[in-house]
Order: structure tokens, then C-alpha cells, then sequence
């Protein structure tokens, strides 16, 4: 749902570019309470691998197709305002470097795909993981609902946002019925890959997903005249710290998955106009749409100018992509968790926050 210059008037343009502007700068103190020396590297390679999966459209109807927003699964893995961040600095790579989401509408962008999905999501994810069972399957479902239901919430935001300020004149309600009726379809996409991510990290390192932190160890249970009851508090054994284990190798298999996806596995995504540009074209929300302004650039189009052969161009495109972000990312995010550290701001105060949290 990358929207290109020319949808959205200035003005609207402007304000939500403000408004994003300002959810990055909360989000990036509120960060410096997520991050910290395991978890910084680890949020780079989560932008990397949402640019590497955004490539990847996938069909949803006949003639359309969608692809992840990522703000779910950012969000369950590295916390809602870290997950900001990371879709921030994918979507203004993918911006100014491969011509996809206008730059006069990144802060539109921002706001639709960035900050309402992770806002929309975590909300719904927390819900539910405080109802259903502290169980990683739990876990798994809660985030295929939370990611399921970002998806049409986002779509709902744009025609906000093209309601006070599109630049053609189309009943709203056509705009409302077409965008979120197409995109509930590409919520199920996004919830399975969400729901499938999220699970293998659960089974393989539990302790690097940030929205099951402290939830997931159930209460022990003793067994008294045949029922199970809640053991007294007395009677349990304190549990030791775990042991910091490393993440390199965890690390180094999400960078080579994001490499294969984007550089290889993305030859083979639909060519079909994803849910936004079917809905634009067929209501005519487009009749205004503007260049964009980077459509020059040496990788517009996610191909890798005079390189004449599609495969190589397109999947040497998705390696510089998922080598920027996660460089870019990553350096973003070790200097937010070097800032934790800064005079006033002290390790154990940051962690008192979190507490307070």
C-alpha cells in the first residue's frame, strides 16, 4: 500500500507528514527503553527482513496482489515503538532509492503502514495474549489476529486521509468499501506470514520476542484430590536467571534468509497491481498521480539499471536493499541504545521506565 505522490493533496500531505514526524521522535525515546545490546542488531535485521518480504507480492483476487506491511510482526518482535522505526527506515529507502511511495507522501506512508499498523496491532496483540492461555500456540494465534486485523485498519486510515484530502472526486463509501474489502484479503496473507515468523522465532529463541517477554512461563500447578490448583507462592522454587545466550547465529540465519527472499525467491512474486493500484485504477483515484521524484534512480523499480537480464537485475536490487536497511537500521539503533547510557538517563533509570511502563 505504497502510495505515490499525486493521491493526496499538500496540505494533508504536509499534516501527516508532521504527524509522522512526531511519531518517529516518541518513538525514538521510547526505543531507547526497548533496545539493548542483543536487541538493537536484532531490530536492523527485522527492517531487513520486511523489505526482503516486501518484495514479495502474493495474489489475493483475480488481477491483484498484496504483500506484507510488517507493522505486526515488527511490533511482536522488537516492541511498538522500535517496530516504528523499522518501518520508517524501510519505507524511506524504498522511497528515495527505489522509487516505491511518493516522497512528498512518505509521511502518509509513515502513518498508514508505520504507525497504524504497529499501533492497531500490538493493541490487539496484547489483548489477547492477556485472555487466552500463556502458551507459545497462543502466542502464534494472537499474532495472526493482531496482524489480520493491522492490515484493513490501514487501509481504513488511507481513505481518512483521501476523504479530508484526495485529489479526485470519488464517493468516499466506494473508496472505503474497495480499499478495505481488498485489503481483509491481503490481511490473511500478511497474518500467516506474520503468525509463521513469529512462531519459528518462538521455537527456536522464545526470549527474543519482545511482546511474550515474562508472559509465556505458566503458574505451577499441583494436583490436589484430582483437580490442579495454583501452587502457594511458598512451596515454589525461585527460578535462576537465564544465562545471556549469544544471538550471532540467530542473526546470521535471518540475514541469510533475507537475502535468498529478496534476492532470489522475489523473481517469482505476482506481477499483479497490489491492492492499492487495483483500487486507484479502478475508481480512478490515480486520474492525478504524479513521477515519482527518485523514478531515475539506478534501482527504481527494484531492478538494477543496465542490467538487461530481469532475474540478476531484480535479485542484485533486492541484496543492495536488504544490505542498506539492515546497515542503516542497524546504526540507527545502536545509537538509540547508545543514548540509553548517556548522563541522565542511566541504564537502571531506563529500566525503571520500562518498569513504569
Amino acid at each position: 500500500m505504497h502510495v505515490p505522490d499525486g493521491f493526496i493533496d499538500a496540505p494533508v500531505s504536509v499534516a501527516a507528514g508532521v504527524f509522522a514526524a512526531g511519531a518517529v521522535a516518541v518513538s525514538l525515546r521510547g526505543a531507547r527503553r526497548e533496545l539493548d545490546e542483543r536487541t538493537a542488531p536484532l531490530a536492523g535485521l527485522v527492517a531487513a527482513f520486511i523489505f526482503a518480504v516486501q518484495m514479495l507480492n502474493f495474489p489475493v483476487a483475480a488481477g491483484t496482489s498484496g504483500h506484507l506491511m510488517g507493522g505486526a510482526l515488527a511490533a511482536i518482535l522488537v516492541g511498538p515503538y522500535t517496530a516504528v522505526l523499522c518501518l520508517s527506515v524501510v519505507l524511506l529507502l524504498q522511497g528515495i532509492f527505489f522509487a516505491d511511495g511518493g516522497l512528498t507522501a512518505l509521511g502518509v506512508n509513515i502513518t498508514v503502514m508505520g504507525v497504524v499498523t504497529v499501533v492497531v496491532a500490538y493493541a490487539v496483540f496484547r489483548l489477547l495474549t492477556g485472555l487466552l492461555p500463556r502458551t507459545r500456540r497462543s502466542a502464534t494465534a494472537s499474532a495472526f489476529v493482531a496482524a489480520l486485523v493491522s492490515v484493513p485498519a490501514s487501509a481504513a486510515a488511507f481513505t481518512l486521509l483521501y476523504w479530508i484530502g484526495g485529489t479526485t472526486d470519488i464517493p468516499i463509501g466506494k473508496v472505503f468499501t474497495a480499499m478495505v474489502g481488498v485489503h481483509v484479503l491481503i490481511g490473511i496473507g500478511e497474518a500467516i506470514i506474520t503468525a509463521l515468523t513469529v512462531g519459528a522465532v518462538l521455537a527456536v529463541r522464545p526470549d527474543l520476542v519482545h511482546g511474550v517477554q515474562g508472559s509465556l512461563a505458566a503458574p505451577l500447578k499441583l494436583r490436589i484430590d484430582g483437580e490442579l490448583v495454583d501452587a502457594p507462592a511458598a512451596t515454589r522454587d525461585p527460578e535462576p536467571a537465564p544465562a545471556r545466550r549469544s544471538t550471532r547465529g540467530f542473526w546470521i540465519t535471518g540475514l541469510v534468509s533475507a537475502f535468498l527472499l529478496a534476492g532470489v525467491v522475489s523473481f517469482y512474486a505476482s506481477a499483479n497491481p497490489d491492492g492499492l493500484e487495483r483500487v486507484a485504477a479502478d475508481q480512478g483515484i490515480d486520474e492525478k498521480a504524479e513521477e515519482h521524484g527518485a523514478a531515475d534512480s539506478p534501482l527504481a523499480d527494484y531492478g538494477v539499471g543496465d542490467i538487461a537480464n530481469a532475474r540478476l537485475s531484480g535479485g542484485l536490487a533486492g541484496v543492495i536493499g536488504v544490505s542498506a536497511t539492515v546497515v542503516v537500521g542497524t546504526g540507527v539503533f545502536w545509537v538509540i541504545r547508545r543514548r540509553r547510557e548517556e548522563p541522565g538517563d542511566t541504564p537502571r533509570d531506563s529500566d525503571r521506565d520500562h518498569e513504569n511502563a
